[in-house]
């Protein structure tokens, strides 16, 4: 039986543009890609076009532990939503909505089968939560 996605969102005070800009570009993710302050994001690699296959690495500080967070692209639209498939087969799908100064960036994913459901939402709340932080400071 499939699970329920988890959504999580944040609003932040940024054109879509810089917003967008933002999500995509290594250099950046580099920078806000973490739920905590003790783990970092220390190489990523985007290729953003349908096909295009994204990759970033995730460590604890110490290097007490750390993984690769990777899939393929399978559909960009620039500025407002990318979606995509990670290497297990869930699905991933970022929005970026509003008309105004505020945009709303929405993370609807697939939830994975080794840690629980409030686990996972509150982990990628974090990482969306780092990246208002980053973004609205640019």
């Amino acid at each position: 039986m499939p699970t329920k996605p988890i959504t999580v969102s944040v609003s932040i005070q940024q054109p879509a543009k810089v917003i967008w800009h933002h999500l995509t570009n290594p250099e950046s993710i580099k920078q806000w890609n973490q739920a905590s302050d003790d783990w970092e994001t220390t190489k990523a690699t985007v290729d953003l076009k349908v096909g295009g296959r994204f990759l970033s690495h995730m460590q604890a500080k110490d290097g007490s532990a750390g993984f690769d967070f990777e899939g393929t692209y399978t559909l960009v639209k620039p500025f407002q939503r990318y979606d995509y498939v990670l290497e297990d087969g869930r699905h991933v799908k970022v929005t970026i909505q509003g008309l105004f100064s505020t945009k709303t960036v929405t993370f609807v994913f697939d939830p994975e089968n080794e840690n629980p459901r409030e686990m996972q939402q509150d982990g990628w709340q974090s990482i969306l939560n780092s990246f208002k932080q980053f973004v609205e400071k640019v």
